[in-house]
């Protein structure tokens, strides 16, 4: 058990790699969001360090710029951050009945879209020791980018970190493309997904709903939908 934890957690490192430095340039802008709420460059190291979603944080920064209270900053990084209990759903049927209850709540506090997108891709039931892999190297790339973005960020010209901005979303279709071209059901969903989450940000009746409302809204939708239309079995999975 020990070598296959040992093992799992190496191949998890390896897979935080691409994941950490999209972290490590996208966090250059959050850092400088943490300045011009008043953080010091420790103070935004360690919210990176405990907070691992970009919009929740982001959010939670603009509260503080605002001089609200904790419980505005409480409400409105839970409705940001709301589809992260969809994905702990969904990583819930990943994990094994004998999983230790610590296990369960260290992954839930580290559940990302790109976490999240590695760990339900890999085959057969969710070993921890992967997802920690994974952490060890990205999450530390998160807060040590967020430090410097406070430091020197405002240095950076305003072109240089929008491309840093850009550079997450190439990581995150490098997460979902193999396994796309694996299964040709699951390149059609995430098809459907990018046509419909195109549709939903530009149609005109849509404007009122919040981005992360749109979010959840077609996550629930086109993930009952392929499961009715696509079901796998478990015995399939496990193997």
């Amino acid at each position: 058990m020990k070598q296959e934890n040992k093992k799992a957690l190496f191949e998890g490192m390896h897979s935080g790699i691409p994941i950490g430095l999209g972290y490590f340039a996208v966090s250059f802008s959050l850092g400088i969001a943490a300045k011009n709420a008043g953080l010091s460059s420790l103070e935004s190291f360690f919210a990176s360090l405990m907070c691992n979603a970009s919009a929740g944080e982001y959010a939670g920064f603009t509260i503080i710029a605002a001089s609200a209270g904790l419980l505005q900053m409480a409400i409105v990084t839970l409705i940001v951050n709301a589809r992260y209990m969809l994905m702990s759903c969904a990583l819930s049927q990943k994990m094994s009945s004998d999983m230790k209850f610590w296990h369960r709540l260290l992954l839930g506090f580290y559940v990302t879209d790109e976490f999240f997108g590695i760990a339900i891709a890999r085959p057969g039931k969710l070993n921890p020791f992967y997802s920690y892999g994974a952490v060890l190297v990205a999450s530390p790339l998160w807060a040590i980018g967020t430090y410097l973005g406070t430091v020197a960020g405002n240095l950076l010209p305003l072109s240089l970190v929008s491309a840093f901005s850009v550079a997450l979303y190439g990581m995150f279709l490098a997460i979902i493309l193999p396994t796309a071209r694996k299964d040709k059901k699951i390149a059609g969903i995430i098809l459907v997904c990018f046509i419909l989450s195109f549709i939903a940000q530009y149609w005109p009746l849509l404007d009122a709903v919040p981005d992360v409302t749109k979010t959840i809204i077609l996550t629930v939708v086109i993930s009952a939908a392929a499961a009715l239309l696509f079901p796998r079995k478990e015995v399939a999975e496990n193997e």
